[in-house]
């Protein structure tokens, strides 16, 4: 029997919540440059299913990965880990 592969996981902060069911996710990286040696911030936005449109601008999501839901949307928001003030 085949060992199940884990969806992989992202944690992000919403940046737009204008379309129906779905969010725009801002997600953050740092790594170390690797001449430089100094820490780098990377961004990347990624188009999340949100089935319950619950999630605010402002909001702190957890992203899990799905089956591609559009031709942008590859991520569904698994939880709001921490809503906006």
């Amino acid at each position: 029997m085949e060992k199940q592969k884990r969806k992989k996981e992202l944690q992000g902060v919403v940046v737009s919540d204008k379309m129906d069911k779905t969010v725009v996710v801002r997600v953050e990286r740092r790594f170390r440059h690797p001449v430089y040696k100094k820490f780098v911030r990377s961004t990347k936005t990624y188009k999340a299913h949100d089935e319950a449109n619950d999630a605010r601008v402002g909001d702190t999501v957890l992203l899990i990965e799905s089956r591609p839901l559009s031709r942008n949307k590859r991520w569904a928001v698994r939880k709001i880990v921490e809503r906006a003030v």
